[in-house]
């Protein structure tokens, strides 16, 4: 995506490109996941295991949120295609910002799911890519990096949302600005599924589990990650919420000028 080119970015079928392309990020991330136990203590506050100075929080919070400063640093979050789990905390870059031209409506980056994708990725996800329920000490670095690496992923493609709203409201102007006027919630949702499309999706993330999950040398034909749980986890989760980005993006989009 370049974001300097609005008007590629917009286009609903560079869209559906990117979003093929964050399914493979994501597959590999749960298969990296995969390697080790759920480690539920990583998730847990006030761990007597784990001192963390000046924090009152998860293991895991504690390193999302170090890992975010240092990135916010690097201009990772000026990115329109990049949102914080801690906006608070991030701070200004030490490299000259880019000044990207307008794409979402102003209010985009307070559409913020980060809170929920991370509680159901402990709750739900973890627990579907896990061998093994227990606690492994020795690798809760390593657990904590492959959370992080797999949740910066799913932000990223569930916060895409924004643009799939913004190209469906350009395309389609009149119509969804009687729904967001009507603030017709049901209408909006209506509007912005499509079912085919996302069937497509998910057959297509049934084979590629099918064929990235195991190792053809396995002679046991152990898999890596099972395609009836992706399926699952995009069905319930991943597109759920991206639709409930969009639909929050939409109610609010006559609140920019450049669409009255």
């Amino acid at each position: 995506m370049d974001f300097f080119k609005p008007e590629t970015v917009l286009d609903l079928q560079n869209i559906r490109d990117e979003l093929v392309k964050m399914e493979d990020t994501i597959i590999f991330n749960f298969i990296e996941r995969s390697h080790f136990a759920t480690c539920s203590s990583v998730y847990e506050s006030n761990v007597p295991e784990i001192k963390l100075p000046d924090f009152d929080g998860s293991f895991l919070d504690w390193a999302l949120m170090k890992m975010e400063i240092v990135h916010s640093q690097l201009r990772r979050f000026e990115s329109p295609d990049e949102t914080p789990f801690f906006p608070d905390k991030i701070l200004k870059p030490i490299i000259p910002s880019l000044n990207y031209p307008k794409i979402l409506a102003s209010y985009a980056n307070q559409i913020n799911y980060n809170d929920k994708i991370k509680s159901i990725y402990i709750k739900t996800i973890v627990p579907l890519l896990s061998k093994r329920d227990i606690n492994t000490w020795e690798n809760f670095g390593s657990v904590a990096t492959r959370d992080i690496e797999a949740l910066q992923s799913l932000s990223r493609r569930i916060h895409f949302g924004k643009f799939v709203a913004e190209a469906k409201f350009q395309s389609e102007k009149e119509k969804f600005t009687k729904l967001i006027l009507d603030q017709d919630v049901d209408g909006i949702m209506t509007a912005i599924t499509n079912s085919k499309v996302e069937e497509k999706i998910l057959q297509r993330l049934n084979v590629k589990a099918t064929v990235y999950g195991v190792d053809p040398t396995n002679e046991k034909g152990d898999r890596k990650i099972t395609p009836e749980y992706l399926v699952k986890i995009y069905k319930e989760i991943v597109i759920p919420i991206t639709k409930e980005v969009e639909v929050d993006y939409l109610l609010r989009r006559l609140e920019d000028s450049d669409s009255k």
